[in-house]
């Protein structure tokens, strides 16, 4: 009788496997609960960025649900940033002078004509910066040029703020001195220290002016109104609430600049809307991921999780806190049969009308609705210890613990398949050895 190799084989195999079979099934479910509840937790995780970027977009310095507009009568002449304390109204602006930067020019100087010794003294409002122009010469020539003197005013470590440039033409070359900033209080002045009379001392005395140094001047009420003037184009709080930036100037007899300021009712109800989704979206992914399940829908991966009701209790508490003086119910923003929030349109714009600034305190005041969810949520979401971090690294843990599992069985694997390819190779050699014994009689 031969050895059956593929059978012994055969055998070994399926004996070695039955030994193991229970081990490699615990793993296996081990393993299918770890994978399917880090998705979960993953999908969780995201769904709490995705609501806390929400929440963050909606609150910070400057921001608030409470949306006011300004509405112009004619286009090109100024924009508007328009805060939650602006006042409604009509108002007029005649704009006289827009605010310039000074700018000046020295003309006609070649490099030969900067001296090497003495002082250039720039002078801007109160302040003033000196350049010695015996240590501007960068490339050690023995000479300066104007190039160099650019860059040694630009580079001052005390520049007022001053920017100089080179400008060419025909092989002609000026310097040029612009301020860094618009209005009458920063116009540049030049004087000289120590330099001997000649080319660059007369044209410092004298420089070409490219552009004035002017403030912005503007009429509220029309033309023949009161004067308002700003170093700058942009006038904060022109009105209480409002800042407005000016871009160009009238014509004398030109009609004024309307500007009506206004609630924007439904820009206001849309950034309540984005809030209310955001929620709603938040709620949606907890019900799929804790689903009961029953006959026509499977069990949600993370069904009873105390996690998720920590969560759900913590929000169901925030949203129903007194926030200002103030309720979500009280401004119309009401919760459903199913927990899900939905903005009741009437009361919401009624409760609008008569209290804006109760709406504004509920969403964006200090430890307002906004910012207790954003730090509630941070919880879970942010820091090296956050929450959703600690739970992933614990089942990403326990996986790897499983993959450890899998390499042990396999080696239990191949200890029982040696032993029972040993053992069924030698139950075939003495049959094989019988079967002979039996052929000799």
């Amino acid at each position: 009788m031969a050895i059956d190799s593929d059978y012994v084989k055969q055998m070994a195999t399926q004996l070695a496997n039955y030994e193991v079979q229970a081990a490699v099934t615990k793993a296996n479910r081990n393993q299918s609960s770890y994978k399917a509840q880090l998705t979960a937790v993953t999908s969780l995780e995201t769904a709490l960025k995705t609501f806390s970027t929400a929440v963050k977009g909606l609150k910070g310095v400057d921001k608030s649900v409470l949306t006011n507009t300004a509405t112009f009568g004619s286009e090109g002449f100024a924009t508007a940033k328009v805060g939650t304390t602006a006042v409604a109204g009509n108002y007029q602006f005649f704009v006289e002078q827009l605010a310039s930067a000074h700018q000046v020019a020295l003309e006609g100087l070649t490099d030969a004509d900067i001296p090497t010794s003495g002082n250039l003294v720039i002078g801007q409002g109160a302040g003033s910066f000196s350049i010695d122009l015996s240590s501007i010469d960068s490339n050690s020539s023995g000479g300066n040029s104007l190039a160099e003197l650019a860059a040694a005013i630009n580079a001052a470590s005390d520049n007022t703020g001053v920017n100089a440039t080179l400008v060419r033409s025909n092989g002609n070359v000026s310097l040029v001195l612009a301020s860094e900033k618009t209005g009458a209080a920063n116009a540049i002045t030049l004087s000289t220290t120590g330099v001997a009379a000649g080319a660059f001392d007369t044209a410092t005395s004298a420089p070409r002016e490219l552009s004035a140094a002017k403030d912005a001047r503007v009429r509220l009420g029309g033309e023949s109104g009161m004067l308002l003037t700003n170093a700058s184009n942009t006038f904060d709080n022109i009105i209480d609430g409002v800042s407005m930036s000016f871009t160009k100037a009238h014509a004398t007899g030109e009609q004024p600049l309307s500007v009506t300021i206004a609630r924007d009712d439904k820009a206001t109800k849309d950034k309540v809307q984005s809030f209310v989704t955001a929620i709603n979206n938040l709620l949606g992914t907890f019900d799929s991921l804790t689903a009961s399940g029953g006959e026509n829908a499977s069990r949600g991966v993370l069904a009873g999780d105390a996690s998720i009701r920590s969560i759900e209790g913590m929000l169901n508490k925030v949203l129903r806190t007194e926030f200002g003086g103030t309720t979500l119910m009280e401004m119309g923003i009401v919760a459903d049969r199913y927990g899900k929030l939905t903005i009741d349109t009437a009361r919401f714009e009624k409760a609008v009308a008569a209290n804006p600034e109760g709406l504004d305190k509920l969403f964006n005041a200090k430890d307002g609705l906004l910012d207790s969810l954003d730090k509630n949520t941070a919880v879970y979401t942010t820091g090296p210890n956050n929450l959703m971090k600690a739970r992933k690294e614990s089942l990403n843990t326990m996986m790897r613990r499983v993959e450890d599992q899998f390499d042990g069985i396999q080696k239990q694997y191949d200890s029982y398949y040696t032993r029972y390819l040993k053992q069924y190779t030698n139950m075939m050699q003495t049959m094989s050895a019988m079967e002979q014994t039996f052929g000799m009689f």
